[in-house]
């Protein structure tokens, strides 16, 4: 088995590949996941209240401009109209970090996949945010169905290795946010921190399992710890003691958590930040899940007949140069 081959299977044949795979892989045939489990209601709401009003607070600024007399632009964000959400096996706090900002966008369909083991879970967790449309299918056969089956515009969430090369065969057809991996933190302690709270950070962290990077850097070197951590454009970095006075100069980083009373498993589950974070050093050019991660710009231009003869010349002097002799006919109006 392969996930190319999964996501070549899906694409041809659609949702009888899906029944496929989610028998052999999952044990169990592809079916809505029906609410259930011991969700605290409370928390998660609490946490979607959070979450909800910090990126609400991200939306991006529609812009009009008259560049020239008669040459006007307009830029304006517009919500994606569909987006698919992997959620890792019972991640509650997960389907409320990637669904949350998808309906404070604007979204209209919001279609969400988790493994068949603690879909009940995620499932109790989107009835209550208003969600119903949960599918207990995990794994490449689940990205491969929100893409060639459901045809999101969108596949957002992390996943294990299988569900990062998914997503990335499929994005040759469908935008995705990014590979989030294997999760990662780099706590930098500097003279005045607490080791204990060092440590504590470094064992939440494995508890995402062996493959999760764990770092801690001795800064007695602020340069030096400077210069490792954008090396390294971990998912979290934890700034201790001194260290803290890195923060407004650290480029490449998912996350930075300042001090010892800012511990990762705060915005994990109750800030309102997302955790749905870059890593495999990703983040040297992107950032986390926002807003504008469910949003698009559409860009319009409005010329008026004084508008199109104050470009005309240079249109008609580009398109000499690039050999384009239609564009210069097209302005000569």
């Amino acid at each position: 088995m392969t996930v190319q081959r999964i996501v070549e299977d899906v694409k041809a044949r659609g949702d009888d590949a899906v029944r496929r795979w989610a028998v052999e892989l999952d044990g169990v045939a592809p079916a809505r996941a029906t609410p259930g489990g011991d969700l605290p209601a409370g928390a998660v709401l609490q946490l979607a209240a959070r979450v909800r009003r910090w990126h609400e607070a991200q939306r991006p600024r529609d812009v009009r401009l008259e560049v020239e007399p008669g040459v006007e632009l307009e830029r304006r964000w517009l919500a994606l109209e569909s987006v698919g959400i992997y959620v890792p096996r019972g991640l509650v706090s997960t389907l409320v970090m990637c669904a949350v900002p998808a309906q404070a966008a604007g979204v209209e369909r919001i279609v969400v996949m988790t493994p068949p083991q603690g879909s009940g879970l995620v499932a109790a967790a989107a009835e209550l945010l208003g969600i119903d449309e949960v599918w207990a299918v995990g794994g490449a056969q689940a990205i491969a169905a929100l893409a060639y089956v459901h045809r999101v515009d969108k596949i957002v969430g992390p996943g294990n290795a299988f569900v990062n090369e998914a997503k990335l065969l499929v994005s040759r057809d469908v935008a995705i946010d990014l590979p989030a991996g294997p999760s990662e933190v780099v706590v930098v302690l500097g003279r005045g921190g607490d080791r204990a709270i060092a440590e504590l950070e470094l064992a939440a962290q494995r508890e995402h399992g062996h493959e999760a990077m764990c770092e801690l850097i001795e800064a007695d070197d602020l340069e030096a710890a400077l210069r490792r951590v954008n090396e390294l454009a971990p998912e979290h970095v934890v700034l201790l003691g001194e260290a803290e006075s890195l923060a407004p100069r650290i480029r490449n980083a998912g996350a930075v958590f300042v001090g010892g009373s800012s511990p990762v498993a705060s915005g994990d589950y109750a800030t309102g930040g997302n955790h749905v974070l870059p890593t495999g050093r990703w983040a040297r050019s992107t950032g986390g899940l926002g807003l504008e991660t469910f949003l698009k710009p559409v860009t319009t231009q409005r010329l008026t007949p004084d508008g199109l003869a104050l470009v005309r010349p240079i249109v008609e002097a580009l398109a000499a140069v690039e050999g384009m002799t239609a564009h210069a006919q097209a302005v000569a109006r």
